[in-house]
């Protein structure tokens, strides 16, 4: 039998969730034999779930209160809550467990809060400590507005990425239209949909590379997940800020230290992140819907190396990207996009520095928030659907084949292995 650990939105988020739910099917046959079986913990919207690398506990977020738990596993279907929960910060809304399982990192998109909360010997919370918090790098009363990582100027650096974001849509359109000549004098006829997405897709980058900046005056931190990296540092996002915030832990007290942070363009919204087995670490925007593939240089500090669109069908201002996970040898990430709720994958070459869209597929949910990969399948969990849907994977290529199950579950958000 597998099993999955299911969050999901409760009464306090707006969802139908009583608490952590279990998702479970026949082993070998899961895509088509996945089931709900209720909640089997309580628990108020525990919307992001994560487990200890060495004991059966299971934390939770609960987003709505700004609390975080621990249950650990007491029978086959059951999780009995560890001590009290402890207090994070607004919407908490990620949690990021340690390799050596000495500590927690809680994301909270409320306050833009980092917390740091320690772990004893049996994997019970204790006490929290809260990090440094961010500041906007784009207001005019920062001290580093107008600086970038590296010392580059950030005005020179966004309008690089603006002519790299016009180079490549021109590049694609040129493609395009010299595909659709060969295709017209071999005597062949370009399907409709596909000259209509063609068109779309031009006027889209066109507008994205002129689209204005919103005012910066109104903007707010919102922490979102946390990642390990390689070299033993961390690193966070800030959705509301454009940052990504790297972090090294003292030896002395376990606090966490801010080491440096790179600056995103202006409104791209960083979100969720994966490591690829390279070292690099792969960063999913929520507006712009792009991914920006970020590593360390020789003096230890991160950049980023390159950014892609998750796909050229995706619109920004109406799709949202959620989450992004990759496949076991880093070969394939996938991106979930809400709106259009489909699922992008993204192939990774070179040394992990070079991510290109190759594929999109309906993701069978609607506002899918979360995604794993799982044998040879991707689990979807559609948040306003109220179902999790089963996606084949194609062996060779990684692609989503198609929808192969659905599963009934409320308000799901979250979806851990058992």
């Amino acid at each position: 039998m597998t099993q999955f650990w299911v969050g999901g939105y409760g009464a306090d988020m707006g969802g139908d969730a009583t608490g952590i739910g279990l998702l479970e099917g026949d082993e070998g046959r899961e895509p088509t034999t996945l089931a709900y079986r209720g909640a089997v913990a309580d628990a108020a919207s525990p919307s992001w779930l994560a487990r200890h690398p060495s004991h059966d506990v299971v934390y939770a977020a609960l987003e709505g209160a700004g609390h975080v738990r621990a249950y650990r596993r007491s029978g086959e279907r059951t999780l009995t809550p560890i001590g009290r929960f402890v207090e994070a910060g607004a919407a908490v809304c990620h949690l990021a467990v340690a390799p050596n399982g000495a500590y927690l990192i809680a994301s909270c998109y409320g306050d833009g809060r980092i917390v740091r909360i320690g772990l004893d010997a049996a994997g019970g919370l204790l006490a929290p400590s809260i990090s440094d918090a961010a500041t906007d790098p784009y207001s005019p009363d920062s001290p580093d507005a107008g600086d970038f990582t590296g010392g580059v100027q950030l005005t020179e650096q966004l309008a690089l990425f603006r002519q790299f974001e016009a180079d490549a849509a021109a590049e694609a359109t040129a493609e395009s239209d010299l595909l659709s000549a060969a295709m017209a004098s071999a005597g062949f006829a370009e399907p409709a949909w596909e000259a209509a997405g063609r068109a779309a897709g031009a006027a889209e980058a066109a507008e994205s590379v002129a689209e204005p900046e919103p005012a910066a005056s109104t903007r707010t931190s919102h922490a979102h997940a946390a990642a390990f990296l390689a070299d033993g540092r961390i690193a966070t996002t800030d959705l509301g800020f454009d940052l990504v915030r790297i972090w090294r832990v003292s030896t002395s007290s376990g606090a966490l230290l801010l080491d440096h942070e790179i600056v995103l363009p202006f409104g791209v919204g960083p979100r969720h992140m994966v490591v690829h087995p390279s070292g690099h670490l792969h960063v999913l925007t929520e507006y712009s819907g792009e991914v920006f593939t970020l590593a360390a240089g020789a003096d230890g500090r991160w950049g980023i190396v390159s950014a892609t669109p998750v796909s050229p069908a995706v619109q920004v201002g109406v799709d949202f990207a959620a989450g992004l996970s990759r496949s076991r040898d880093g070969a394939t990430l996938y991106a979930g996009v809400r709106g259009s709720n489909t699922i992008a994958a993204l192939r990774v070459r070179g040394a992990g520095e070079i991510v290109e869209p190759f594929a999109l597929a309906e993701s069978g949910v609607d506002w899918p928030r979360h995604h794993l990969v799982h044998d040879g399948a991707l689990l979807v969990a559609g948040q306003r659907s109220n179902d999790i849907s089963v996606l084949d994977l194609d062996e060779r290529t990684g692609a989503p084949r198609g929808i192969r199950h659905r599963a009934q579950a409320p308000a799901p958000t979250s979806i851990l292995l058992a």
